[in-house]
């Protein structure tokens, strides 16, 4: 039996995060388990638990297990992945936004988010080529442009572990 929601609305998502039941907790709890909300500005797309779950943060991957401390924490571009049983069992491609994990609650607001199969190397190379054409004048273009080559860095890494290529840069 999966506990995958396969749409999960952001109304279900907020109501699951904010007041859990005492019998979802307790579920999540006794599993050694975290409950898994990813949230885009259109949608929830994902609402599970896992027994690890590797979140690419703005400086480096980390690895929320049950019984981890509170934490909130800015997201970068790249690969969530959802561990069960030692084995990666979903894998997605988030980009940008925040973090919060408080009582084995992993709550990710972000920009994006589509299953890591789904990232092609059509879209990484749509991804730097718009990195590339972007000016550089202002501070705030310069940003910008580092944030959209962030992006594409973190889809080019999601693609090659897709397909164990990195394509050309």
């Amino acid at each position: 039996m999966s506990d995958t929601v396969t749409e999960p609305t952001v109304s279900s998502a907020v109501e699951r995060t904010l007041m859990p039941s005492e019998a979802t907790e307790q579920a999540d709890a006794r599993h050694d388990r975290v409950r898994v909300t990813v949230v885009t500005p259109e949608r929830a797309v994902l609402n599970t638990t896992a027994e690890m779950v590797v979140l690419p943060l703005y400086d480096g991957e980390w690895a929320i297990l049950s019984g981890h401390a509170p934490l909130v924490s800015r997201l970068g571009a790249g690969e969530l992945r959802l561990k069960n049983g030692g084995t990666v069992t979903q894998r997605w491609y988030v980009e940008f936004g925040f973090v919060q994990v408080r009582q084995d609650q992993v709550t990710v607001l972000t920009e994006r988010a589509m299953p890591a199969s789904e990232v092609t190397p059509a879209l990484v190379e749509q991804a730097r080529s718009q990195a590339q054409t972007l000016p550089a004048s202002t501070s705030a273009e310069r940003a910008a442009k580092a944030k959209a080559r962030d992006r594409a860095a973190g889809m080019a890494k999601v693609l090659a572990r897709n397909t164990g290529v990195t394509p050309h840069a």
